[in-house]
């Protein structure tokens, strides 16, 4: 059986003589006063990213309220990710193939690559239809905070695809070489951690013939200027284009 371990309203006279209701909530508890099993699926839900506990609850009741085979549907859809797909060898995305569908492609510029945090960030260069390049994914920022330092992050899969054979042939001087030498496009977030990683990723890479260059940071397209933060004004400024 189970009992909802609220407390009764609380009621005080404010100062205009009207009563004042205070409400508290602690949450769903079991006859024994252990969490329910309804408690423990909102706190999981509310674990993933960008779910406040109210999205939680209100994923919960709705999962609650379907029929047991949409829900054991999710389950096997979310169980069979989580078991066939892997990173992708060469760049970290995510795929279920032996190289993802990008590192596999002809088509692609294998000299260009675009480094990236994480395997979502590259949907959003793939929308845009324009990047034909490959990538590479480090798996987080360097955050010496948090405990991530430059041994828990895939570093050493991109010096292994930056100073290669092709790097080789651009020190001795091969012209076509140097045409096609290896350029780093450093596609990371505008925080104190992504600073830190392309620092360290320009610091690493001085001295050889890699091309590093870095998205640009800017106005997004339909703001208004009197809204933008003098951060995003300072860059956008020292990334200007000349037209004429």
């Amino acid at each position: 059986m189970l009992r909802t371990n609220t407390r009764l309203p609380l009621v005080e006279p404010s100062q205009e003589g009207r009563p004042r209701t205070f409400k508290y909530f602690l949450g769903m508890l079991d006859s024994s006063g252990q969490e329910s099993v309804i408690e423990n699926l909102i706190v999981k839900l509310a674990g993933l990213p960008s779910i406040g506990r109210k999205t939680a609850q209100r994923l919960a009741y709705h999962l609650l309220s379907q029929e047991s085979r949409s829900v054991l549907e999710l389950a096997q859809a979310l169980t069979e990710a989580k078991a066939r797909v892997h990173g992708c060898p060469c760049c970290g995305n995510f795929t279920e193939l032996d190289l993802c569908r990008i590192c596999a492609s002809d088509r692609r510029q294998k000299h260009l690559i675009c480094v990236v945090e994480k395997p979502a960030d590259i949907l959003a260069f793939e929308r845009s239809g324009t990047f034909t390049g490959v990538y590479h994914v480090l798996g987080g920022s360097i955050s010496p905070l948090d405990g991530i330092g430059p041994d828990q992050l895939n570093f050493s899969g991109l010096w292994a695809r930056t100073l290669g054979d092709r790097s080789g042939q651009a020190r001795m001087g091969d012209e076509q070489a140097l045409d096609n030498r290896v350029e780093l496009i450093l596609a990371l977030n505008t925080n104190a951690e992504g600073e830190a990683t392309a620092t360290y990723i320009a610091q690493k890479l001085r001295g050889t013939p890699v091309k590093i260059s870095r998205i640009a940071r800017g106005i997004p397209m339909g703001s208004e200027l009197e809204y933008i933060d003098e951060l995003t004004v300072q860059r956008a400024l020292e990334g200007r284009v000349q037209i004429i």
